[in-house]
């Protein structure tokens, strides 16, 4: 696996792991964009919006967009589930025991 798969398929845990323990379960684009590097992740604006629809398309989350191009996420059941290490997903980093 390539360092770039490998980024992304933790930037996919990252992004559910944010939602999991925001309130209702749903944030937006730009403040996962400004969280991501507490995660030592450093995407774009544009590498999150292609990660949530990747996720969306899973099923782990949904996601609506606003007027002016404002993106919102939530996550699903499921989604939840794999950001707490109980379900796994290909292309999903699990997340490590005691995190």
């Amino acid at each position: 696996m390539s360092y770039a798969e490998e980024l992304q398929q933790h930037a996919r845990l990252a992004i559910l792991r944010m939602l999991e323990d925001a309130p209702r379960y749903t944030s937006n684009v730009s403040i996962m964009t400004d969280l991501l590097p507490r995660f030592g992740i450093t995407y774009s604006r544009d590498q999150v919006v292609t990660e949530l629809s990747w996720l969306a398309e899973q099923g782990m989350l949904t996601t609506e967009e606003l007027a002016g191009g404002f993106i919102v996420a939530t996550a699903t059941t499921r989604g939840v589930e794999i950001a707490q290490g109980i379900a796994k997903h290909p292309g999903i980093q699990r997340p490590r025991p005691g995190s």
